[in-house]
């Protein structure tokens, strides 16, 4: 592999596990609570959120049967659920909601944040992680008029409009997959801007990876890093 291209990819992998650790320092211990991973993949992990958190009320929804399986086998209670509609849960029944790298994929936004919204219990928070359209690979790419490198996998034929994507000319297994291509991205101020707007209290934002440089500069300049993680928490009732 040609040796710029293999030191961005471990900056992405470096990067993304940097995310996942900025997840986990968001989490409450709370053996009580009852939680929700929307989009949870194959439940691996979810599983690793709830035995951070010390629960097993696990439940989560995915759209991908192949996925919904493995989920299963992993004693998620997984719901096969449109995430841009209404979700099966009733009101104010849990008191942690997850979702990683979900938000970015779907077309109606308002409504996956309204949903949120309901299903927790007042008190209870929200983390949420997606990529960071004011990243500065994403502007530098927008400055030489090419896709921003987050907004290029939203085709069945490969990556679009930036010859420099890692994946730049290649159709992966995945790319046919409507629920894997991105829709629509958030800038830092973006993403906390409508879940304020929902009625949500923003209490950290912590972000990760900063490409072409190493991650901890993320830490100087979180406006700038890749990854963006958010912790919202739904408000008690007054009275």
């Amino acid at each position: 592999m040609n040796p710029i291209k293999k030191y961005l990819l471990s900056l992405i992998v470096n990067s993304y596990q940097e995310n996942n650790k900025n997840i986990l320092s968001l989490l409450e211990v709370d053996s009580t609570a009852t939680m929700v991973d929307l989009g949870c993949d194959d439940g691996r992990w979810t599983m690793k959120l709830a035995k951070k958190i010390k629960t097993k009320k696990v439940y989560g929804v995915e759209v991908v049967k192949e996925r919904i399986s493995l989920a299963k086998k992993r004693k998620v209670e997984v719901s096969n659920c449109d995430l841009n509609a209404k979700l099966v849960f009733p009101s104010n029944s849990f008191g942690f909601v997850h979702s990683n790298q979900v938000i970015e994929h779907l077309n109606d936004t308002d409504t996956f944040i309204k949903e949120i919204f309901r299903i927790l219990k007042p008190g209870g928070y929200a983390v949420i992680s997606t990529e960071n359209l004011s990243s500065w690979h994403n502007i530098f790419a927008l400055c030489l008029g090419f896709q921003p490198f987050s907004m290029t996998n939203f085709s069945s034929l490969g990556n679009i409009g930036n010859p420099f994507a890692l994946w730049n000319g290649k159709v992966t297994k995945n790319s046919s997959i409507k629920s894997w291509q991105h829709q629509r991205l958030f800038s830092f101020y973006g993403l906390a801007d409508i879940f304020n707007k929902h009625g949500f209290k923003v209490e950290n934002i912590q972000t990760s990876g900063y490409y072409p440089l190493p991650g901890f500069v993320s830490k100087i300049d979180p406006l700038h890093g890749h990854w963006i993680v958010i912790k919202l928490r739904k408000p008690k009732l007054k009275g």
